[in-house]
C-alpha cells in the first residue's frame, strides 16, 4: 500500500494533469446552477423518500458501516486513536449525593478513515473542484469554508445493492476487475431491476470480506470503471458505494491518471463517495433494493466524514 501512496503522491507533484495550471473546468456551470454546493444531493425528495420508505415489508436492518479503531486499515498517513479521560475503573470517588461516577474521551483521527463518505471538497482537478470551484475560494487549514459535509442534507432515498459475485464465483469479484456500462447493465439485469434518478447504488465485491483481519490496505481491488462513472452519474444516482477502500478500480484503468473515477464522480458531476461499505449481510440475504437512510455527522468544515448508514428492508 505504501508504493502506491507515495507513486500517487509524486505523480501529483509532477503530472501535467495535476500541475495547477489556469486550465479553466469545463464541467462547469454544474446543471443545478453556478451557485451549487451540493451536487447530487439536490435528486433527495421528499417525494423520493416516501417512495422508497415503501420498501421497507420486513422492518430488518443493515449497518452498513465498519467499526474503525486503531488497527483499521487506511490511506497513508491516515490513523485513529481515542483517550478515555476520567477514568472510571472502579478506584476514583463518586461526586454528589447520587454518587455520580463518569467517563469522557478524546478521538484523535483521520475522517477519511473506515466507512466514510466523500465530500465534493474531496477531490478536484487542478485545483477546481465541483462546480468549478478554486481551491482559493474554499480551502483552509481550519476547516473548508464551503463543501464542509456539515452542510450536507439527512439522506433518506431508495438504495441499490448490486451484487458482482454473482458473475464470478459467488464468493469474491477478481481484482483489477473494472464496472462499466456492460457489467452494470447485466448486474441490474440479474438483480431485476432498474436504477433511478435519485438512488444509492452499492456494489458488493466479496473484496472486504476476504480481506477481514487484516491491517493494510490491499493495493489492488475491483470497483467502479470510468465509463460506469460517468454512466450512473447521467442516471442521476446521488452517491455510489463498494466494500473496498477505494470505490474505484486499482490498478487504475489508465496508467498515470490517478482516481480519476473519483474526479469523474465528485468533481465533474457532484456525485458522492461511499467507501468501505458493509454490503456482505446484505448480499447473502439477497437485498437488491431497500432503504437507504443517512445522518451525516455535522462536524463543521470537515472535507469527509466516518459514517455508518443503515439499510433497511
Amino acid at each position: 500500500m505504501k508504493w502506491l501512496f507515495g507513486l500517487c503522491f509524486c505523480a501529483l507533484l509532477v503530472s501535467p494533469s495535476f500541475a495547477g495550471t489556469d486550465e479553466k473546468p469545463d464541467w462547469a456551470p454544474s446543471k443545478f446552477g453556478a451557485a451549487d454546493r451540493l451536487g447530487a444531493m439536490n435528486y433527495l425528495t421528499a417525494e423520493k423518500a416516501a417512495a422508497a420508505a415503501k420498501l421497507v415489508t420486513t422492518g430488518k436492518t443493515y449497518a452498513l458501516g465498519m467499526v474503525t479503531g486503531r488497527s483499521t486499515p487506511a490511506y497513508p498517513p491516515r490513523k485513529y486513536d481515542v483517550l478515555v479521560l476520567q477514568l472510571d475503573d472502579g478506584t476514583g470517588k463518586p461526586f454528589g449525593l447520587n454518587a455520580g461516577t463518569s467517563n469522557d474521551d478524546i478521538v484523535e483521527t483521520f475522517v477519511g478513515i473506515g466507512s466514510q463518505i466523500d465530500g465534493l471538497g474531496h477531490f478536484g482537478k487542478n485545483h477546481y473542484y465541483y462546480n468549478g470551484v478554486h481551491a482559493s475560494e474554499f480551502v483552509a487549514t481550519d476547516g473548508l469554508k464551503q463543501f464542509g459535509t456539515h452542510t450536507l442534507p439527512p439522506v433518506a432515498t431508495r438504495g441499490i445493492l448490486l451484487d458482482m459475485t454473482k458473475a464470478y464465483d459467488g464468493v469474491l469479484v477478481p481484482d483489477g476487475t473494472a464496472f462499466n456500462k456492460r457489467e452494470i447493465d447485466a448486474a441490474t439485469r440479474r438483480a431485476g431491476i432498474t436504477i433511478e434518478q435519485g438512488d444509492i447504488v452499492l456494489f458488493h465485491t466479496g473484496k472486504m470480506a476476504a480481506t477481514e483481519g487484516e491491517t493494510t490496505l490491499p493495493p489492488a481491488v475491483p470497483g467502479l470503471g470510468l465509463e460506469g462513472a460517468q454512466y450512473l452519474a447521467d442516471m442521476g444516482v446521488v452517491a455510489v458505494g463498494t466494500d473496498t477502500w477505494a470505490l474505484e478500480v486499482i490498478p487504475f484503468e489508465n496508467e498515470g491518471r490517478f482516481f480519476e473515477v473519483h474526479q469523474t464522480l465528485l468533481t465533474k458531476n457532484g456525485v458522492y463517495l461511499l467507501e468501505n461499505m458493509v454490503t456482505t449481510e446484505l448480499a447473502a440475504d439477497g437485498v437488491t433494493e431497500f432503504f437507504f437512510t443517512l445522518g451525516v455527522p455535522r462536524l463543521e468544515g470537515t472535507v469527509q466524514a466516518i459514517i455508518n448508514p443503515v439499510g433497511i428492508r
